[in-house]
């Protein structure tokens, strides 16, 4: 294979120039669940149209129902019939950055600073998710191009502004987009290392749905000293219905939640527990000791091979200062489950809204409302040729054989390229667990930014030898 170290050269040559533009990108605070922010995310739409015209793509912005979502294309001439079409995914929305006064700087306007450690990192929202992730094979490909003139596969990329918030507008672009958007695989950078020098390639996601569920009993609030007793109280209610939605075992009580949820090879077993995952430190972290889950699970099993249902929020009657003694009209929950397996979301809310119909007294009622957004859990077979080439150049770039991973949390788009596209996605990326994602101070390492940049490059040099041995 010709030598990478012209390409890699020019990656470390450049950083400072591709640092310059990652900041470009992260002062537009496109909090897109936000209409105030609305104006700022069609200005990164049109920012990184720009950026991929540059390149040399045919970039456009298109509208969906959402965001706008940017779409670009490049197609070398005189490929071979055998080149691969590579579909780059990656958003640029953002989670919104409250609250405020827990930034050490402000979370639109980048900030370099060095730890005690000596690392330097990268401080902003969206620096890790999802902009300095897309950044890393943004960066790769200018620098094979600005080094060898063409890329060795025809490339989409899309860039889409609703991931933090409802992906049915992308699934509804991608079904009406099918044929322009075929690829032979999906890259995506949004997932993490396994350690801040172990790269990881991650093979299993859980699926997701939400749901918020609303109780009314009462006409309106009452005092509780004259129907404290006879009248029917929604929180109480609510609660005992919450409280049951799990067994003694942390199991989930909701008939046929279980359908679908396949046990996992016991080959993939082992080589999650030769991990050794850190269960104490992981808990003791965020302030644990004491694994809650699911019991007979490992905590690694329990986040990446088990199914969950968790509630995110409760509210009713009065919660401000000092006493008020009110029996509350109504009380509401918001409820997010992870998937995993074959489960199926339609089935889920169907067994949840029945599960709480069996427990609603005959003088309340309910009401549901859906999130958007579900998604399905996704697995990729670790012996995926595009697995394999991702390892051997993971290797090359870390000195370190990657982790093949699963993560608990959810990635929509993953399952909508799988059953609309039916492509397999390589989930290749570089965040650390003390990034801060979703949280003040969100951070990403400059090591991570560059060596992103790096082992992306390597992952297209190892499509370039594929061509060269005249393989797909």
């Amino acid at each position: 294979m010709k030598s990478l170290d012209d390409v890699l050269q020019g990656v470390d040559a450049a950083l400072d120039d591709s640092l310059a533009r990652l900041f470009e990108l992260l002062r537009f605070p496109t909090v897109a669940t936000d209409p105030a922010y609305h104006g700022a995310c069609r200005d990164a739409a049109a920012w990184l149209k720009g950026l991929l015209a540059d390149m040399g793509f045919e970039a456009r912005i298109e509208a969906t129902t959402g965001q706008p979502v940017i779409v670009a294309e490049y197609a070398p001439k005189d490929l071979p019939s055998h080149a691969p079409r590579i579909l780059f995914y990656g958003h640029y929305d953002v989670q919104p950055a409250d609250p405020l006064e827990l930034w050490e700087s402000p979370p639109f306007e980048p900030r370099l600073r060095k730890g005690a450690d000596g690392e330097t990192r990268i401080f902003a929202r969206g620096a890790c998710d999802d902009k300095g992730q897309l950044m890393t094979f943004l960066e790769a490909s200018r620098a094979w191009l600005k080094a060898r003139g063409s890329l060795p596969f025809r490339l989409t990329v899309l860039l889409e502004g609703d991931e933090e918030g409802d992906s049915t507008h992308l699934d509804r672009y991608v079904a009406k987009n099918r044929t322009r958007l075929k690829a032979d695989v999906a890259f995506i950078c949004d997932t993490g290392m396994w350690d801040a020098k172990t790269p990881a390639i991650t093979t299993r996601l859980r699926g997701c749905i939400s749901e918020e569920i609303v109780i009314s009993g009462p006409s309106k609030d009452l005092h509780s000293g004259l129907y404290g007793g006879p009248a029917r109280n929604p929180i109480r209610v609510l609660t005992k219905i919450l409280g049951d939605l799990h067994d003694r075992n942390g199991r989930v009580a909701i008939p046929g939640f279980y359908d679908g949820v396949d046990p996992v090879p016991l080959a993939t077993r082992r080589q999650w527990k030769s991990l050794k995952f850190p269960e104490k430190k992981y808990l003791k972290g965020v302030g644990l000791s004491i694994p809650a889950g699911e019991k007979g699970y490992a905590v690694h099993e329990q986040m990446w091979s088990r199914p969950t249902a968790e509630i995110n929020g409760v509210y009713s009657g009065y919660t401000g200062a000092g006493s008020k003694t009110v029996l509350p009209a109504q009380a509401m929950a918001k409820l997010s489950f992870r998937l995993v397996g074959r489960q199926a979301p339609a089935r889920i809310r169907k067994g949840l809204r029945e599960f709480v119909k069996a427990r609603l007294p005959a003088d309340c009622k309910v009401r549901y409302k859906s999130e958007g957004g579900d998604s399905m859990a996704v697995t990729v077979s670790e012996s995926s040729p595009w697995v394999r080439l991702a390892q051997a150049a993971l290797k090359d770039e870390w000195k370190k054989e990657p982790v093949l991973m699963a993560d608990g949390a959810s990635i929509p788009v993953v399952g909508t390229f799988k059953s609309l596209l039916g492509v397999d996605t390589l989930l290749v990326g570089f965040g650390l667990e003390d990034d801060s994602v979703h949280s003040p101070n969100e951070k990403y390492n400059l090591s991570s930014f560059r060596k992103g940049i790096r082992s992306w490059t390597r992952i297209i040099a190892g499509i370039a030898e594929q061509q060269g041995r005249g393989k797909s």
